[in-house]
């Protein structure tokens, strides 16, 4: 995936929370464009805690093991309970 389509999403106006689903079934829900930082062949994900814009820690990826991004509101991948995994 290019860096252009993350950003497609974080700067949607209104924000739309999605979810990243990775090559290997690993999904990240992406509640705030905060949670996610986009470079050229990665981003980075934080993990939320339960106070507001605060988060854990964070987890890098590369681009290229995302399998597709889609609305929150569309149902998880069949075997997924919708949760963040790491």
């Amino acid at each position: 995936m290019r860096p252009e389509d993350l950003v497609f999403w974080l700067r949607a106006a209104p924000f739309v929370p999605f979810r990243i689903v990775m090559n290997s079934g690993t999904t990240f829900e992406v509640r705030h464009p905060e949670m996610l930082v986009i470079m050229r062949t990665s981003f980075v994900y934080f993990v939320p805690t339960d106070e507001p814009l605060v988060y854990d820690r964070g987890h890098m990826f590369g681009l290229v093991l995302i399998e597709r991004i889609d609305p929150v509101a569309a149902p998880p991948a069949a075997g997924s309970n919708g949760a963040a995994r790491a």
